[in-house]
């Protein structure tokens, strides 16, 4: 940054896809070496129109605090369509056992439960859905954000199982 100073935020997205998962971490630490404190690292990945979208927020200390999962919703057929455009932390994550599968799992299950409402509109559909994951208790997080489309989680609910 010029004279020093240091950025508030860096948009990431589509750069990590061509890396090894291993280098995720040592990429993150590179990236928010260079932000300026409370400033924030947004990394992810998304289809070529913005429709299919996730991220992770990682703060200035490296360290991942949150997930994003943002989907046009008019036309969605299964929430889990953003299994493949997960972050490179956890795009090999999405299988029985990680917590990112689980997630995703019952973010379809209550999506499927939740057709009785589509008559009244897929953001309808979608925050009814999303209600039903937080009350079994999934800690959503930006409810504000939900009539857009998005769901987001603390990180340590999608956080890779240790080996």
């Amino acid at each position: 940054m010029p004279r020093g100073r240091r950025a508030a935020v860096i948009r990431a997205f589509n750069v990590l896809r061509q890396y090894d998962e291993d280098e995720v971490a040592a990429a993150w630490a590179s990236m928010s070496s260079r932000l300026a404190s409370g400033g924030l690292l947004v990394e992810g990945t998304c289809d070529e129109i913005g429709r299919i979208a996730t991220w992770a927020s990682i703060d200035a200390d490296g360290l991942a605090r949150s997930l994003t999962i943002s989907l046009r919703l008019a036309g969605l057929e299964h929430p889990s369509i953003a299994a493949e455009r997960l972050p490179k932390a956890l795009i090999h994550r999405n299988v029985p056992g990680e917590r990112v599968h689980a997630l995703l799992a019952g973010l379809d299950a209550e999506w499927e439960r939740a057709a009785a409402v589509s008559p009244f509109g897929p953001v309808e559909r979608w925050r009814t859905a999303l209600g039903a994951l937080a009350e079994a208790g999934w800690p959503l997080l930006e409810r504000s954000r939900w009539r857009l489309g998005e769901i987001t989680v603390p990180w340590e609910a999608v956080a890779p199982a240790e080996p």
